[in-house]
Parts: structure tokens; C-alpha cells; sequence
């Protein structure tokens, strides 16, 4: 990154949602309160995990790293979202936006890649039940984690590097409440054509590429129950990946509706609001998702407050 360019961007300024003055307040409430069931939610699923022996498993132990993915990945923008709210100076530094920008790439990419790798676990799970423990080993799962870190740090280490290397013209209002990378090169000054190309291709490779994984994941396992269909069958294969489908649909509806769908009105709105969607939304909803529909989650919860009970008893 050259001098010039550092120095001739200090900050930029972040326009936030598209909300009226006068329901600021609360708006900033319900995003707050938002925000905090967000994180309490996700670190109430890390704590029962790692708290009930049964389940030490794959699928929990990709659960728990989703978790925690969804901590950081709504933290990279709603903190910064609600202090803009509370106050007339929204700015955010140069180094705090490119920073911000590789964070959300960084979370994005990592929530992308461990959704895939539960679909596997529940396709490894029903179509190969007496090989399970073999081919899910502890080592595995480790590799799939590391694998699913460091392709989505390069990711975002690329997109970063590519962005730093741009000049911004005179206005630098960011039509968004964090800084989003489309709407940072909408500003620059500079060819972005690399930058676009590298955003399709390594969309490509980050979100796309593991949606069509889950897919394949999904027609097989789809496959093997009609195979041998029953009533029985059916219940286990909804029970195991009903909680599972549920966050994909939520994820990567938000994604599709964001980048693939037509706007019927201001296009600016509706990025706007399917970015809320899938980094504040979604990682909310995600513990209620697994508590709700995963009798083991909801097990253990149980074991957890029957203990409590007793105890101040």
C-alpha cells in the first residue's frame, strides 16, 4: 500500500440503515436486544456442549465452532452499528473499515464452510452408520476446521490486500451500516476489475462451492432413505438434519436474496436489509433453531437446570 493512499483516506462515513430520526431509540433497542440474545444464545450452546459428555461428538463439535463463528460475525458490525446510533459522528477510521471488511469476509467465509462440513457429518452419519466413528475421527473433524480456517483467512487476506491497494475519490459516504466491500469499491477511484473478478471467483470457492456440497449432501441422504423407506427412517433423517436444513435455508436464503434475486424497489435497501438478515438475524435465530428442534441440545439443558435445582436445594 502506497503512502499517498494512506494518507489520502483518514475515514469514511457509514450511513447506517434506513431508519426515520424519530424511531432511532427504539430501533437501537431491539437491535441491542438483539444483539445480546445473539451472543448469550450461541454461548449457551458452546457451554452446554462442552459441559455434557454425549455430546462430544462431530456434529456438536462443529456446532460449537459455529457458535462461536456467530458471536464474532455479528460482533464485527452491530457494535459499531449501535454505537453509530447513539451518536452524530459516524465515522469509522481507514484501518478500523479495512479491518472491519476482513473480519466480515473472514466470519462469512468460516460460517460457509462449517455449515458444509455438518452437512457431511449427517450424510457420513445416515448413509455410512457403521463406518461413522472411522471416517469422522477426531483428526478429521480437526482437518476440516483447520482446512475451513485457513481457506477462509486466505479469502479474506486476498480481499483485503486488493482493497488496500485502492485510491477513494472525494466522497466517501458508505451507503451501509458496516463497511461492505461492494460499496467500498463503489468508491474507489481506482480500476476495480481485479477486485470483481476476485470477488466472483473466490465467491465462487467460499459460498457457492459449499452450497452445492450441502446439496450433494442432501440428494444423497435423500436417496438412501427412499432407498429403504419408512415411517421410521424418515423421523430419524428429519430428527438428525431438520435442525441443520433450517440454518441453510436461513443462510444462504439471505445470500440468494442479497446476490441472485432481482429488486423490485431501491436496490441500496434491499442489500442493506438481506446483510442485517444473515449477520444479525441469522446468527440469532441459530440457537433457538438447534434448542428447539434438537432433543440432545434440549437434553442437556434439562441435565444442566435439574442439577442447578438440586443444588440450591
Amino acid at each position: 500500500m502506497s503512502s499517498e493512499n494512506q494518507s489520502s483516506v483518514s475515514e469514511f462515513l457509514l450511513l447506517g440503515l434506513p431508519i426515520w430520526s424519530e424511531h432511532q431509540n427504539a430501533f437501537f433497542a431491539l437491535f441491542l436486544g438483539m444483539y445480546l440474545t445473539t451472543v448469550l444464545g450461541n454461548l449457551l450452546i458452546v457451554l452446554l456442549i462442552r459441559l455434557d459428555s454425549r455430546l462430544h461428538t462431530p456434529m456438536y463439535f462443529f456446532l460449537s465452532h459455529l457458535a462461536l463463528t456467530d458471536i464474532s460475525f455479528s460482533s464485527v458490525t452491530v457494535p459499531k452499528l449501535l454505537v453509530n446510533m447513539q451518536t452524530k459522528h459516524k465515522s469509522i477510521p481507514y484501518a478500523g473499515c479495512v479491518s472491519q471488511t476482513y473480519f466480515f469476509i473472514l466470519f462469512a467465509d468460516l460460517d460457509s464452510f462449517l455449515i458444509t462440513s455438518m452437512a457431511y457429518d449427517r450424510y457420513v452419519a445416515i448413509c455410512h452408520p457403521l463406518h461413522y466413528t472411522t471416517i469422522m475421527s477426531q483428526s478429521v473433524c480437526d482437518a476440516l476446521m483447520a482446512g475451513s480456517w485457513v481457506i477462509a483467512g486466505a479469502c479474506a487476506l486476498l480481499h483485503t490486500l486488493l482493497l488496500a491497494r485502492l485510491s477513494f475519490c472525494a466522497d466517501r459516504t458508505i451507503a451501509h451500516f458496516f463497511c461492505d466491500l461492494a460499496a467500498l469499491l463503489k468508491l474507489s477511484c481506482s480500476d476495480t476489475s481485479i477486485n470483481q473478478l476476485t470477488i466472483f471467483t473466490a465467491g465462487l470457492a467460499a459460498i457457492m462451492v459449499p452450497f452445492v456440497c450441502i446439496l450433494i449432501s442432501y440428494g444423497c441422504i435423500g436417496a438412501t432413505i427412499l432407498r429403504f423407506p419408512s415411517t421410521k427412517s424418515i423421523y430419524k433423517a428429519l430428527s438428525t438434519c431438520g435442525s441443520h436444513l433450517s440454518v441453510v435455508a436461513l443462510y444462504y436464503g439471505a445470500i440468494i436474496g442479497l446476490y441472485f434475486l432481482p429488486s423490485f424497489s431501491n436496490t441500496n435497501e434491499k442489500d442493506i436489509i438481506a446483510s442485517f438478515m444473515y449477520t444479525v438475524v441469522t446468527p440469532m435465530l441459530n440457537p433457538f433453531i438447534y434448542s428447539l428442534r434438537n432433543k440432545d441440545i434440549k437434553g442437556a439443558l434439562r441435565k444442566i437446570l435439574s442439577k442447578k435445582t438440586y443444588s440450591s436445594n
